[in-house]
């Protein structure tokens, strides 16, 4: 069952509130927010709030429902009834008595009535996709070996097609992790190991399936699994590592992605003035060329004995702390995730890369910052693609 900690709430856009599916985690109206809600935006903003209460506090009555959100028992009973009807909320029985009166009847998400499927198109030699639950939950998993370039997008789809097919529900959206920069419209800016530069990546897939499709880099992805199903923190940075290296940050609650959408491409920072393995893009000394698997396993494989392992993984720490104080100091964040391979980035690297950032960054102000390995494990990706359809679909999250 997803947490049912008060501070989690649905991050959406302005046609989520206005009742329209949309894409979610977008800059716009939380669901409790003091400002004031236009009426034109009411009803969709209200249904939100109901589900996005159900989602993470379970069953509960309407009169509870009513208290929860401040909505007027009318409202509360119009809004049940009509998701109800459209399938996203179900009857589950009476409540057992606990005194005198009618028992009062539990309502809740109705966790079985949809599927969601995720892509994760982030790996080194193959794509993953899942059939997953409302709450999460992968219920079917399928894997395809990477293709040639020419055969990306027919691959892709032919992926999604057999998962829909699988899915034995109806399938809520189709939510996608894709490598590389992607705008807020799901256009690929550029992935240049799939060859893509301004790829309509979404609007391929949503013609050839005709379903909602939602896509986004893969480590923004992720980031949203860290903050919905796991214990991330309002402010956090997730740092993804594979066969590249880059990042999701949430800054009180809300996405960033940057004025060109390329917020947390750190792989490509410089870290250091002393040169460096030369990396893929060109430059020496880019993190990526320190931190990313393939680099990081060659050159421990290379040191021979525990000692000189030890240096290579807190060496490869110092220089994720060094491209992340910046970050920490200008945007305080409290914490920092990694996700990637556990043997690398746990122990020496992360405590080097905490180590790093105490060194470099304010005192007390950001001594606080933890660094910790991801609980989502393999499957983050994919259940940050389920995040992405709840929020753009229902306003979840």
């Amino acid at each position: 069952m997803p947490t049912s900690d008060a501070r989690r709430r649905s991050l959406t856009a302005p046609e989520i509130a206005a009742g329209s599916p949309g894409r979610g985690f977008a800059p716009g109206r939380s669901l409790r927010q003091g400002g004031k809600v236009l009426p034109e935006h009411a009803r969709g903003h209200n249904r939100s709030l109901l589900l996005q209460t159900l989602f993470h506090q379970g069953a509960m009555s309407r009169a509870d429902l009513s208290r929860e959100t401040g909505l007027t028992r009318v409202t509360i009973s119009d809004l049940i009834a009509e998701l109800i009807a459209d399938g996203f909320v179900a009857e589950m029985g009476v409540r057992e008595a606990s005194g005198p009166g009618k028992p009062a009847i539990l309502v809740d998400l109705d966790r079985a009535g949809h599927r969601i499927v995720g892509l994760d198109l982030s790996g080194s030699d193959s794509f993953i996709g899942a059939v997953l639950t409302l709450d999460g939950d992968i219920v079917v998993r399928r894997e395809v070996a990477l293709p040639e370039a020419d055969d990306v997008v027919s691959t892709v789809v032919d992926l999604a097609r057999t998962l829909v097919g699988e899915s034995h529900a109806p399938v809520l959206g189709i939510g996608v992790g894709s490598p590389g920069v992607v705008d807020d419209r799901g256009v690929v800016v550029t992935a240049p190991n799939f060859g893509w530069a301004g790829f309509d990546l979404e609007g391929a897939l949503r013609g050839a399936l005709e379903l909602p499709v939602l896509v986004a880099n893969d480590a923004n992805a992720a980031v949203l699994a860290e903050y919905t199903f796991g214990s991330a923190a309002d402010d956090v940075l997730l740092v993804k590592v594979g066969r590249g290296v880059g990042s999701g940050l949430l800054a009180s609650g809300q996405p960033m992605r940057g004025s060109r959408f390329a917020a947390g491409e750190i792989g490509h920072v410089t870290v250091g003035t002393d040169g460096g393995p030369r990396c893929a893009c060109g430059k020496v000394g880019c993190l990526e060329a320190w931190l990313s698997v393939p680099s990081l396993t060659a050159r421990l494989a290379e040191a021979s004995g525990a000692a000189a392992r030890e240096s290579v993984l807190r060496d490869a720490g110092e220089r994720l702390g060094i491209a992340l104080a910046p970050v920490v100091g200008a945007l305080d964040v409290s914490e920092i995730v990694l996700s990637g391979p556990p043997d690398l980035l746990g122990g020496a690297l992360a405590d080097q890369t905490v180590a790093t950032l105490r060194a470099r960054t304010l005192a007390p102000s950001h001594d606080g910052v933890r660094v910790r390995m991801t609980d989502q494990g393999q499957d983050i990706v994919l259940r940050g693609a389920a995040v992405m359809v709840l929020s753009g679909q229902l306003g979840v999250s």
